[in-house]
């Protein structure tokens, strides 16, 4: 499905109860209970959300070879808002309308200080990925973005068993048996039939 341009939806939902936006043998992406969210509508679909509360990012990101393990694990707390593109109607299912006092339970001081917020987070990442003739096509995965330390995006696509893990220090790509690794210490590629790992100019292939 491709889609050009985007509207915030300016209803505050809230999250029911703890829920697992995305969940696999790689990792798992968790917000908590009363996590605040605002609908993404792309070209007039509903295409995501903005989520802004608390949770969780886990991901395995470690190459095992005959070499020994290569890479660390991810593990990184939610605190600041996080984009979601994809699949919505599970999500829907998990949330609610907000009390008074929801807001400030997260931080907020009101409705209009939250949606500038979500609006800002949704403009840079639009804007520094996507020009107003762009079309962006998400073909029945999901997209996740989050902030970093650099006021830059962290960004998390999956779609099957594809998955690809971009962040500041590392970029991580697996595909069923097949993985790359690339950090400021080398670059490992891994399948089931040969493991390449590369430091500083060097290849070393092992089978």
């Amino acid at each position: 499905m491709r889609w050009q341009n985007y509207q915030l939806d300016n209803t505050v939902l809230k999250v029911a109860e703890d829920m697992m936006l995305w969940q696999s043998e790689r990792g798992v992406i968790r917000i908590d209970k009363n996590t605040l969210a605002l609908q993404i509508i792309l070209d007039g679909q509903k295409g995501g959300y903005v989520f802004c509360g608390s949770g969780k990012l886990v991901l395995d990101t470690i190459v095992e070879t005959e070499e020994g393990a290569f890479g660390r694990p991810v593990d990184k707390e939610i605190n600041k808002p996080l984009l979601m593109l994809g699949e919505t109607e599970k999500i829907q299912q998990n949330l609610a309308a907000t009390k008074e006092g929801n807001l400030a339970e997260i931080g907020y001081g009101n409705q209009q200080e939250l949606l500038a917020k979500a609006e800002d987070f949704c403009e840079r990442f639009f804007g520094r990925r996507f020009h107003s003739h762009d079309c962006y096509d998400i073909d029945g995965g999901l997209i996740f973005a989050f902030s970093n330390e650099a006021d830059k995006f962290d960004l998390l696509l999956t779609k099957d068993s594809r998955l690809v893990y971009k962040a500041t220090d590392m970029v991580f790509v697996s595909n069923d048996d097949k993985v790359i690794l690339k950090s400021p210490n080398g670059v490992v590629c891994a399948d089931d039939r040969k493991i390449v790992i590369k430091k500083g100019k060097s290849f070393i292939i092992k089978k």
